[in-house]
């Protein structure tokens, strides 16, 4: 159970570490490059992140900001850095949804390595 945790957590912090300590290297250098990249252009093309702070109690952006988070250290960088996006850009609600995307699919992974480390899948 202990090595299932410990995966998951490095699964969480950085895409594709779980699979990678449970030596799925092939399938960790694949999650972390689909996840950092879907991160990546959804910055570059001036989304900005989901934030707790900007929720104001209303449920489903505190949703999308929990989602965003699943991203793990992606997100904790970018919102230190600072990546608010540029709402007036054509395309800062696809960028958005691109890092909204990149968290859940990280999260996924991590339920994955999860599933790999307690034998449930091959």
């Amino acid at each position: 159970m202990t090595r299932a945790f410990v995966a998951m957590a490095l699964a969480f912090v950085v895409p594709g570490a779980g699979h990678f300590f449970l030596g799925r290297r092939a399938r960790a250098m694949a999650f972390f490059a689909i996840v950092v990249c879907m991160f990546l252009i959804g910055i570059s093309i001036e989304g900005g992140l989901y934030l707790l702070s900007e929720t104001r109690g209303q449920a489903l952006p505190q949703l999308a900001s929990v989602a965003s988070m699943g991203s793990g250290a992606l997100y904790w960088l970018g919102n230190t850095i600072g990546p608010s996006g540029n709402i007036r850009a054509a395309t800062y609600e696809y960028g958005r949804t691109f890092t909204l995307t990149a968290g859940l699919m990280n999260l996924l992974l991590v339920l994955d390595c999860f599933d790999i480390a307690r034998g449930r899948k091959p």
